[in-house]
């Protein structure tokens, strides 16, 4: 029987193959890889220091307690430095174009977007996952949430992830048109999760609010997901980060191939 290079079954096992090359070839520089692992702690070191200092001296960030706080900020490093473990790959669209490695992708008898993304893995992020769990445990415990809360933050973490590899994919996307190596929007995207979202979107003003929640929806990764997890929000709001999650895949989708047919080959 033919394999169909188009359906789900055959999508995952080229990801899971690819990743595993990856993996594999990481094991064999073992030092390289403690160096990035360790590097990636730094910032996220940082981050858990200044909100200690800082709630040492408030008590809260409009309502939001210490704990809290690294409940918001701990997912939201757990979250991001997952999807770059699993999705980093994607952040080479623009040289892979410029440099004709897409042509080779598109002849290959398996779907571009996958082989894209999972091309490579950030061993940074290692680090990063680590600090990002050590702030969320910490916050989890001290803002009295339960291990019946795990499956609600197993699948609040999953949607998110859907969400920032989405976004970074359009955002990746753009280089079809832009005709860049260096992924400028995706960079300006990682800028504004990454300083943008790691405070309650409640200090901001309403317009940037509803654009970061509806417009731009990163809200959803890491904001709204605290929320419900903390008691702030009501159930019901449990249906908002899947639909997120879905549409903006699908939105990449759907970019992605759009990108792929403005595609004109590095030889032209």
């Amino acid at each position: 029987m033919a394999v169909d290079a188009s359906g789900p079954r055959h999508a995952f096992g080229v990801y899971k193959r690819s990743i595993g090359a990856y993996l594999r070839s990481i094991a064999e520089y073992p030092v390289d890889f403690w160096v990035m692992a360790v590097s990636g702690t730094s910032w996220q070191v940082m981050l858990f220091a200044f909100l200690t200092i800082l709630f040492g001296n408030v008590t809260s960030i409009d309502g939001w307690g210490y704990h809290e706080m690294l409940v918001l900020a701990g997912f939201l490093a757990t979250s991001w430095s997952s999807t770059a473990l699993l999705w980093d790959g994607i952040w080479d669209t623009g040289k892979m174009i410029v440099e004709g490695d897409m042509d080779y992708r598109i002849t290959r008898p398996a779907p571009v977007l996958v082989q894209v993304g999972s091309k490579h893995v950030g061993m940074q992020v290692f680090g990063e996952a680590t600090l990002g769990l050590v702030m969320l445990g910490v916050g989890w415990h001290g803002a009295g949430l339960g291990l019946g809360a795990v499956p609600t933050g197993l699948f609040l973490l999953l949607c998110a992830m859907v969400i920032q590899a989405s976004l970074l994919t359009i955002a990746n996307a753009a280089n079809f048109w832009m005709k860049g190596r260096n992924p400028v929007i995706a960079f300006m995207l990682a800028e504004l999760q990454n300083e943008g979202m790691r405070f309650p979107l409640t200090i901001l003003p309403a317009a940037v609010r509803l654009v970061l929640t509806f417009g731009l929806p990163l809200a959803f990764a890491s904001f709204v997901p605290a929320q419900i997890l903390t008691g702030r929000l009501d159930a019901w709001w449990l249906l908002a980060p899947p639909v997120a999650a879905a549409a903006t895949a699908a939105l990449a989708v759907w970019v992605f191939r759009m990108g792929l047919r403005a595609y004109d080959s590095a030889g032209h």
